[in-house]
């Protein structure tokens, strides 16, 4: 069955940095479109960063300059380097999947992992 799991989540200092990773199976990951998600608590889920089956990427404004979205599609993996990280970062983080769409909307995507948590403190 499909799984996506992600890790790299934890406890950092303002200014410091992150590398999540999403693990993918089950599917033909390079067929798909590939995001990343967050939520804080309270908040409604919000697009990061997604990036399409030949690589462009797109990447929310709050996160622009900050923030890279990378793929593996020899290793069914994706990454998410976040740096200069602030405490509105802080949220659970997930990776997702979509077929015939590739942006910034979660109603789009197919397949969901169970999240991460980065929690930035100042």
């Amino acid at each position: 069955q499909v799984q996506l799991v992600e890790s790299g989540g934890g406890s950092v200092q303002a200014g410091g940095s992150l590398r999540l990773s999403c693990a993918a199976s089950g599917y033909s990951y390079s067929r798909y479109c590939m995001g990343w998600f967050r939520q804080a608590p309270g908040k409604e889920r919000e697009g990061v960063a997604a990036i399409t089956t030949g690589g462009s990427t797109i990447y929310a404004d709050s996160v622009k300059g900050r923030i890279t979205i990378s793929r593996d599609n020899a290793r069914n993996t994706l990454d998410l380097q976040m740096n200069s990280l602030t405490p509105q970062d802080t949220a659970q983080y997930y990776c997702a999947a979509a077929v015939g769409y590739c942006g910034l909307s979660a109603v789009g995507y197919n397949y969901w992992g169970q999240g991460t948590q980065v929690t930035v403190s100042s």
